[in-house]
């Protein structure tokens, strides 16, 4: 018999990118096949053409948020040409579904869409979506494929597992001590150069996660002998149980391996491990 966590994953966007919807769906079970049975850990997709069940009273958009937004543990929202159509309570249905995942204190994935536009494309909602990407509080994401989407949401499912385990009460007197989770990430973004063209940079960096039961203190984090890369650090400093920190990292032509040592003190004792980050 296999226990596991189950970890729901919501999927909200408005109707223009069912290819981009499929991807995510793609995304989550090719995690389960592969990482399902070591993790013990298993992913449910949430989208309400297949999870929400018909039901008078009220209207539909609340009616998902009860059965599927309320029941979510992560929510990923992606979005190509159209915000959607504007409910009672926010600008659209996928805008109220991130607003109340986030209220709950539920990890919210915005992603915006970098593909050719459709030949068609209503400018007035590209307009609406537009002006709702540039006021987002917080880091969106964006996807120049669905290939890309996929491998940005395993980076963001990584980092909620390592947050959503750590809530879970460890069985008592258990103690792990620091246990470090080291992912690297990235992010295509758009920027604007001297002469008003539009330019994309990849901004890189590590997630560090103690996802150990004691803080890390005096944490350092160096790049590693025999390593042609540049990292970002201002420390030593302590990172609490359950923390995330970003380490900026920079890249060179000349990057052929890139893996950093972090250290740290934990129970009085220095302690060190070294990760690969390429």
């Amino acid at each position: 018999m296999h226990l596991a966590q189950v970890f729901a994953v919501m999927i909200a966007s408005p109707s223009d990118v069912p290819e981009a919807r499929q991807a995510v769906y793609d995304s989550l079970a090719e995690w389960n096949d592969a990482s399902a049975r070591t993790r013990k850990v298993i992913l449910l997709p949430l989208k309400w053409e297949t999870s929400a069940v018909p039901r008078l009273g009220g209207d539909a958009q609340e009616i998902i948020n009860h059965q599927l937004v309320d029941d979510a543990d992560i929510v990923i929202a992606l979005f190509g040409s159209r915000l959607g159509r504007e409910t009672s309570r926010a600008l659209s249905g996928t805008a109220e579904e991130m607003n109340r995942a986030h209220a709950a204190g539920k990890p919210v994935h915005p992603f915006f869409s970098d593909e050719p536009l459709p030949r068609d494309v209503d400018v007035d909602e590209l307009k609406r979506l537009r002006d709702f990407q540039e006021e987002l509080a917080g880091l969106y994401s964006t996807f120049a494929n669905t290939g890309e989407l996929r491998s940005k949401v395993w980076q963001a499912i990584e980092h909620d597992i390592a947050q959503l385990q750590h809530s879970v009460d460890a069985p008592p007197g258990t103690n792990n001590g620091v246990d470090f989770l080291v992912q690297p990430a990235s992010e295509r973004l758009p920027k604007t150069d001297s002469r008003g063209r539009l330019k994309y940079e990849t901004k890189r960096w590590v997630d560090l996660t103690n996802r150990g039961d004691v803080d890390a203190e005096d944490v350092v984090v160096e790049a590693a002998p025999d390593t042609s890369f540049w990292l970002h650090w201002s420390g030593p400093t302590t990172i609490q149980h359950g923390q995330t920190r970003k380490v900026p990292v920079t890249y060179s032509a000349a990057t052929s391996r890139a893996a950093i040592v972090v250290s740290w003190t934990e129970a009085g004792e220095e302690r060190s491990r070294q990760f690969d980050i390429d």
